[in-house]
């Protein structure tokens, strides 16, 4: 059994789609074990996606996930984090395939309704950020 981290994005959260989101990952197997309803702060946003400050999309993407607010979790399941990436579908909602939550309910590359971990090292480091061991009951 392992763990990887879920943001429910704030394109998603506006539409009121967050159980639509998770009866999705639900059905795929993947265990919801913690979960927060926050508002991120700029601080939070930039922190978290830091590794994309370079990048011309970053002040955007930090823009977006600060307007509205976020669902984050933990996710539990035998390889966790590639099969929340297949639940999840292509970051392009028109490349991701039927049934996956992006091709369900993305507007588009950039409001692509949720993020997961890459890797089980930053699921690690991701869930760290916004839960404490304590947390995460199942």
């Amino acid at each position: 059994m392992s763990r990887t981290f879920s943001i429910i994005k704030p394109d998603a959260t506006r539409r009121n789609l967050t159980g639509a989101v998770n009866a999705v990952i639900e059905a795929a197997g993947l265990r919801i074990v913690a979960q927060k309803r926050v508002k991120l702060s700029t601080a939070q946003a930039e922190a978290f996606y830091g590794v994309h400050k370079e990048r011309p999309f970053f002040g955007e993407l930090v823009k977006q996930m600060t307007a509205e607010p976020v669902v984050v979790q933990v996710l539990e399941a035998d390889d966790a984090v590639p099969k929340y990436r297949a639940v999840m579908g292509a970051t392009n909602p028109e490349q991701a395939d039927e049934g996956t939550i992006r091709k369900l309910f993305a507007l588009s590359i950039g409001e692509n309704s949720v993020h997961g971990s890459d890797s089980d090292e930053n699921a690690a480091i991701e869930i760290a950020q916004f839960f404490t061991e304590e947390e995460i009951v199942g």
